[in-house]
């Protein structure tokens, strides 16, 4: 077996491991954040379960931690008090990105993790599978239920060869989405093999990981080895630490080599982060912000590479410098060392160890700006300004891109960049409130502040489906571009109403107010639609304005899994030529849907009533689905087999 075959083995509750099957697995883990999180409380609430059934569960506030109104505030006490409450740990604002502190303090090797956010596979760089999921999967798997999912492909990513002079892991999975693009890595798990794995720190193996969500993957995982002890050691933990590896004749669906010593430092370019080039081919364009953090890039390694670049020298004067360590660990440790004080001599403004300027919350571009990032999106509009251009590179080249103030190659350094692993890191847990001992969850109250308000549930399946096309769009339409997650909106992720407002804006600024004119309707897209940010809120927000089915050429893993929780139908065109056939406004139908879907039909008629023209749509779904999209949902289809 493979490394991921043997964890999904060991987790197997049902199915076989055989690609393109359905499999559900015992998770051991689970993580929110609190974009997401909030409705997946409001959602566990719903299901009246009173502890979680998994061995850790935790909190995160990491996302929304500006606080100009009460919205957050309140919400942070309702998932603080919730969590408490439910045998869940709440990690408090300040205490770090939630991929970064689940790697530091909480992921064990071997064990699985359910997260409702997109970079969850982040922990496979100890030796997790790690899966993204929707707030809904995460609140079942909470409660105990299990995890449905595609039994995935495995691609082996043979790594040979050793990293050059300043050249990165960043630059790895740069090359990587180079060669495989946003949608390679859909229905796979890509795991790293070969003995260039070994030359790869605990933290340069997450940054890999955490960016193979932008492959459309399931997720990514390395084995846990000597390096993944020593790191674990060095936390405090080794007691966590489990040798994990592939047998030595283990198969893959697919290779792709990679010889580490031939890379050359990379960087996307707006707006996708599959569209790579090298630094030196792109040249010294002008920049005007740079932003190094994220929970791809803020490690301690990251960040004393960073700190070694700038001491001694002043930010090019055009250039706003802004710096986000990863956790409270990684903050404190360089202002115990002086790496801090490096970093803010240089002229760099240091910013509280949350997600921030990657969700566009804070340190927006000036309009036309180029901004030379080290997160791992780089979506149209994603950075809070629709002009901007966003060039995502690795911490070295985005270090010396500040002072130079044109993109730079970080090869031209001449300096000693190697950063030696700690051998022990500053432990200090105090910012994570455990919940009350079972059989004292009367004891707490929830407090619900009135920013809250009900989510949608989903109606059972009509008979016939119909309604006009209320939006017709491209290939690779975001989350970012359904449910807009901006510094202004996201304050308002637990208030579904106030969020119908900005649905699919981005695209069409008339779209919420003709949905709400028309009662609902359809949409129709083209390839990879929904792709990006695990938020449920692309699934509620169109639900709740009375969205029935999508229509696609092909959807993001995530996103379509959110929509059938939500019981919508996303259906794909049996010939791709057919979207062209569709104009927006036109009147489409699924007629006998429900009889169709109930028969274990996958192949529908999409009724084009306008043109008078009927096309083949496929729905495949398994049992358990099936039952949900019948029952309107995840929510009602729990309730009815409870």
């Amino acid at each position: 077996m493979n490394l991921t075959q043997k964890i999904l083995n060991a987790h197997l509750l049902s199915g076989r491991l055989i690609p393109g099957e359905e499999i559900s697995i015992r998770i051991d883990q689970t993580l929110t954040q609190d974009s997401t999180g909030t409705m997946a409380y409001l959602q566990f609430e719903a299901m009246g379960i009173g502890r979680v059934k998994t061995k850790k569960s935790v909190a995160y506030i990491d996302h929304n931690t500006l606080q100009t109104g009460f919205e957050n505030a309140d919400d942070h006490q309702y998932i603080q008090t919730v969590a408490k409450k439910h045998g869940i740990y709440c990690s408090k604002p300040g205490n770090g990105i939630c991929h970064q502190v689940q790697l530091e303090r909480f992921g064990i090797p071997g064990y699985t993790l359910l997260g409702s956010d997109s970079h969850t596979p982040t922990g496979g760089g100890i030796g997790m599978l790690a899966i993204g999921a929707g707030g809904l999967d995460v609140a079942v798997a909470m409660g105990g239920g299990a995890y449905f999912l595609t039994c995935p492909k495995v691609v082996g990513i043979r790594l040979t060869g050793k990293l050059p002079y300043a050249v990165a892991a960043k630059d790895i999975i740069l090359e990587v989405l180079r060669r495989l693009s946003v949608k390679g890595g859909v229905g796979k798990v890509m795991e790293y093999i070969g003995e260039g794995v070994k030359t790869l720190t605990v933290p340069e193996r997450a940054t890999i990981a955490n960016m193979g969500a932008e492959l459309g993957a399931t997720t990514s995982v390395f084995p846990s080895d000597e390096v993944t002890e020593a790191f674990l050691k060095a936390q405090g933990r080794a007691k966590d630490f489990t040798p994990l590896a592939a047998d030595a004749d283990a198969e893959y669906d697919e290779i792709v080599d990679i010889d580490l010593s031939e890379l050359v430092p990379l960087v996307a370019q707006p707006h996708m982060p599959d569209n790579v080039d090298t630094v030196e081919h792109v040249g010294p364009i002008k920049v005007d912000q740079v932003f190094i953090g994220s929970c791809t890039n803020s490690s301690y390694q990251d960040m004393m590479r960073v700190a070694r670049i700038l001491k001694g020298k002043t930010v090019h004067p055009e250039v706003s410098l802004v710096i986000g360590p990863g956790s409270k660990q990684v903050l404190t440790m360089l202002a115990r060392n002086g790496a801090l004080a490096d970093m803010l001599g240089a002229g760099a403004r240091i910013l509280e160890s949350a997600c921030g300027p990657c969700i566009g919350m804070g340190q927006s571009p000036k309009t036309n700006a180029v901004s030379v990032r080290t997160n791992n999106r780089n979506f149209y509009a994603r950075s809070g300004t629709a002009s901007a251009g966003i060039y995502l590179t690795s911490c070295e080249t985005a270090a010396i891109t500040a002072l130079t103030g044109v993109l730079t190659d970080p090869r031209t350094l001449d300096l000693d960049l190697t950063v030696e692993q700690p051998k022990e890191f500053e432990v200090n847990d105090n910012l994570v409130i455990p919940p009350v001992a079972e059989g004292m969850e009367d004891t707490v109250e929830v407090v619900r502040g009135p920013n809250i308000k009900p989510f949608p549930l989903g109606k059972k399946l009509e008979d016939t489906v119909s309604g006009k096309v209320l939006l017709k769009m491209e290939d690779n339409i975001t989350t970012d571009h359904i449910m807009p997650s901006n510094a202004k909106l996201l304050p308002f992720r637990s208030n579904i109403p106030h969020l119908s407002n900005f649905c699919l804006t981005p695209v069409d600024e008339t779209f919420p107010e003709r949905a709400k004119a028309e009662g609902g309707g359809l949409l129709v897209a083209g390839a990879n639609y929904g792709q990006g940010s695990s938020r449920e809120h692309a699934a509620l927000v169109p639900l709740y304005l009375g969205i029935r089915a999508v229509a696609a050429k092909s959807f993001a893993r995530i996103h379509q899994a959110n929509l059938i929780n939500n019981g919508i139908l996303p259906v794909t065109f049996e010939n791709e030529a057919d979207y062209d056939r569709i104009d927006q406004g036109d009147a489409l139908s699924l007629p006998d849907v429900r009889e169709k879907i109930a028969a274990k039909q996958e192949k529908l008629i999409l009724r084009n009533e306008t043109k008078k023209e009927e096309y083949t749509v496929l729905l495949p779904l398994t049992d358990r689905q099936r039952g949900m999209i019948l029952e309107g949902g995840l929510i009602n289809y729990t309730r009815a087999n409870a």
